[in-house]
């Protein structure tokens, strides 16, 4: 981790209004959008057109070897597939989650000598649920085929509302067959599973998002999620996409970040996946933007 990026908070970019008019692009059983083209590491605005202030962070600042704080991150933990048909064991043991001693916290799948998987899913789930703002983290992803990192949330009624009707919104998804690309996603009543409304954001040079930390955020406000990857937006949604189903985002939603190990859209590991693969997560923050938000 390059200490100048944790260092200080950064005000975040605003966002672009007219991403709602980006052209709809089929993308296999998906609804896909198509990210606008600017150059690398391009102002969509200026900072000082949307006021943002930091309302909650982990900044994953503590001894090498130490647990996620308890008082923010559960550990979800099992190897029943997670109704995807996935491959790890989740456990609670630092060999699969720990501070590094150097401002990140490393989220760790490995091969175990069994051959089986073991990695870390880690929630905020009754502790730290925002309702609209700014989500944000900065995130160097692992690599590799049938490796599925991500940050994502899910609707804080859940499971007493069973998903997807609780409602899920994926902030960052990369599937290791394609590293130079990400995904931002919701899933709801009406629009789940393969027909979740998506949009795909590749790396302006085309390189790994495995090779460097990136921001990866979501800003979110009453009827209205935009996404964005070191500040260049990618996709929006509004219940206007929604094909008239109900609009289940505007509620408290928990954090969660996780690496996955196959499962049915990453495929499986093969001869060319090593092991073990680190996601380090530099920082996660929420941000209130003129006002809105709350944790």
């Amino acid at each position: 981790m390059r200490t100048e990026r944790s260092s200080r908070i950064r005000t975040p970019l605003a966002v672009a209004a007219a991403v709602a008019a980006l052209p709809v692009l089929a993308f296999g059983a998906v609804t896909a959008v198509s990210a606008p083209a600017a150059p690398a590491g391009a102002e969509l605005a200026s900072a000082e057109a949307e006021q943002a202030a930091l309302i909650w962070s982990d900044e994953f600042d503590g001894a090498a070897g130490s647990a996620p704080d308890p008082a923010n991150w559960n550990h979800e933990t099992g190897d029943h597939g997670w109704g995807n048909n996935e491959l790890q064991n989740y456990t609670d043991s630092r060999d699969n989650s720990a501070l590094d001693g150097n401002g990140n916290l490393v989220i760790t799948a490995r091969q175990e000598a069994d051959g089986s998987y073991t990695s870390a899913r880690i929630t905020t789930q009754n502790k730290v649920q925002p309702e609209f703002g700014r989500i944000e983290a900065s995130i160097k992803i692992p690599r590799g085929q049938g490796i599925w990192p991500a940050f994502w949330m899910l609707g804080g009624n859940f499971p007493g509302t069973p998903w997807p009707d609780s409602g899920e919104i994926d902030i960052m998804e990369n599937v290791g067959y394609e590293p130079h690309m990400v995904h931002g996603t919701v899933h709801g009543p009406g629009h789940f599973g393969g027909g979740g409304i998506t949009g795909s954001y590749t790396h302006p040079q085309g390189w790994s998002f495995a090779d460097d930390f990136h921001t990866f955020a979501v800003d979110w406000a009453p009827g209205s999620i935009t996404w964005s990857v070191n500040g260049e937006v990618f996709h929006s949604v509004t219940p206007a996409d929604t094909g008239g189903n109900p609009w289940v985002y505007d509620q408290p939603f928990f954090m969660i970040l996780n690496v996955a190990v196959g499962g049915e859209w990453p495929g499986y590991p093969d001869g060319t996946t090593q092991f073990p693969q680190e996601m380090a997560v530099d920082y996660v923050r929420v941000y209130s933007l003129d006002g809105q938000g709350s944790v």
